[in-house]
């Protein structure tokens, strides 16, 4: 793999979707959730309410995989909906894109949000939280392919 190669691969996937006329308000939902994360991965640490059971029961890390999950899956949706060339690929760096996003937002926990933690578990989280974005993307897509071959 040469250094042009990622540079390329964006600038590709950036070029496919003005092709391809995807409209912006498909990834209006996928905006909106993107900029709750941040709002919600940015408060500060007093602000979060601290309830002893939902410690427990690891409540936080199924609140990260399960933004990142959505993230994942609502940026892959105006891609699998409007039936264009959602590949498996495309659906990965998708993915690889939001886990990326999630690392890089623990480390504004860490040097600027107000009293956050950095954890290498939530990036875990994350990281999990869009490999099942990516199934339910893929999952989406084989049977909107199964069915449309049926019609």
């Amino acid at each position: 793999m040469n250094n042009q190669e990622p540079f390329s691969t964006v600038l590709f996937y950036f070029t496919f979707v003005r092709k391809v006329k995807l409209k912006f308000s498909l990834f209006l939902p996928a905006i909106l959730w993107l900029i709750i994360t941040t709002v919600l991965l940015v408060l500060p640490g007093p602000d979060i309410p601290s309830v002893s059971f939902l410690n427990l029961i690891y409540f936080d890390k199924w609140v990260h995989a399960g933004l990142f999950g959505g993230m994942t899956f609502l940026f892959s949706f105006p891609f699998i909906f409007k039936k264009f060339n959602a590949t498996k690929k495309l659906l990965i760096y998708i993915a690889i894109v939001c886990a990326l996003y999630g690392v890089a937002m623990e480390y504004v926990q860490k040097y600027i949000a107000f009293e956050r933690d950095f954890d290498y578990f939530d990036m875990v989280a994350d990281g999990v939280g869009c490999v099942i974005g990516y199934f339910a993307s893929a999952i989406l897509k084989r049977r909107l392919e199964k069915k449309n071959s049926v019609v």
